[in-house]
């Protein structure tokens, strides 16, 4: 990677001098063409590296707006059509394998005492960015719950496993021609490849709830109907990591309402989001929220940094410094033995 490359992954400038910086480049990010995305998608995720970023967070649960932090991993790997798992070694058997974009979405949050880890793991084909497979799992200190959908031809199998009573068990969702499932939005929203919706665009979409809030409002596996709807101009937004210039697309379903903010460059990083009851205004404690309720499972995020790290070969110690370039403070070190 060059340093020009190196530089415009990392986050943006903040200060006064970035907000200058935004205005003089503001018009021609609105008046310049976008740039060859296709090539742009090949030269960019293709450096043997992944994406990371960090998010401040916010969430809805019992009731009340819950803080944390969300991490979105974006990375491409081999994967095998029949097993449904990264590749080891895709020459082996190179007609069984694809190349996938793997995005893993890390939900970590405090309820009173005890605390809920959740991870979401979404796997498109890179070369249309369909879905091939999603997983779900939730854990806190009542248990855990696991749920996968694997994505064939007609149908979507989903398998649940729970350790709440009347839960667990096996699914078969018909498939429906144009649709997509909540999670694909982290994918299909940033045009990764070309706009998926265009500037001024409105569609309406079957879709199905995410796994992560059908687990916190226990909502069934059911299609419903989406209204997605992108702004035709571009907002400066500024958030921990600093200010960039997006644009704002509005995805309506089930009475809430999701804003996201993508940036308008590319890589087209999330930069904020945020899901609202219907009528409720952003950042506003939802009123009556309970189990089953819309306003629960409603989650915001803010960008607080971003980079692109090998990540998986900074395991060893030292490696958590590298959380400073999300925005996320270092793990604490282990206690001390005493010794007596």
């Amino acid at each position: 990677m060059t340093q020009t490359q190196a530089r415009r992954h990392r986050t943006a400038p903040t200060g006064a001098g970035a907000i200058v910086l935004v205005a003089l480049l503001s018009s021609l990010l609105v008046a310049s063409p976008s740039p060859s995305r296709g090539d742009t998608f090949d030269s960019h995720w293709q450096d043997g590296k992944a994406e990371l970023n960090g998010y401040r967070y916010t969430v809805t649960r019992y009731g009340e707006r819950r803080e944390g932090t969300a991490i979105l991993i974006y990375v491409t790997e081999p994967f095998s059509e029949s097993q449904r798992v990264k590749v080891d070694d895709p020459k082996r058997n190179p007609k069984d394998t694809f190349e996938a974009l793997k995005v893993n979405f890390v939900r970590e949050f405090l309820t009173g005492i005890y605390d809920y880890h959740t991870l979401t793991s979404i796997f498109t084909r890179t070369r249309d960015f369909s879905p091939t497979k999603i997983t779900f799992s939730s854990a806190e200190w009542c248990g855990h719950v696991f749920e996968e959908m694997d994505f064939e031809k007609y149908h979507i199998a989903d398998r649940y496993l729970s350790y709440f009573e009347g839960e667990s068990g096996m699914r078969r969702v018909t498939h429906r021609e144009g649709s997509l499932t909540e999670e694909e939005l982290l994918v299909r929203l940033r045009g990764l490849r070309g706009d998926w919706i265009r500037p001024g665009e409105r569609k309406n979409v079957s879709i199905l709830p995410s796994a992560f809030y059908r687990r916190l409002t226990h909502r069934p596996v059911a299609w419903s109907t989406a209204r997605i709807e992108r702004a035709r101009g571009v907002e400066a937004v500024r958030v921990p990591a600093g200010t960039f210039q997006t644009t704002l697309i509005t995805v309506a379903v089930d009475g809430r309402v999701g804003k996201f903010w993508i940036e308008s460059a590319y890589p087209h990083r999330l930069v904020r989001w945020e899901w609202t009851a219907s009528g409720a205004s952003g950042g506003s404690k939802p009123s009556g929220a309970r189990r089953g309720h819309p306003a629960e499972g409603l989650d915001q995020g803010e960008l607080t940094g971003s980079t692109r790290l090998a990540y998986w070969t900074l395991n060893g110690p030292g490696g958590e410094r590298y959380r400073r370039e999300l925005g996320l403070a270092p793990a604490s070190a282990p206690p001390q033995r005493v010794r007596n």
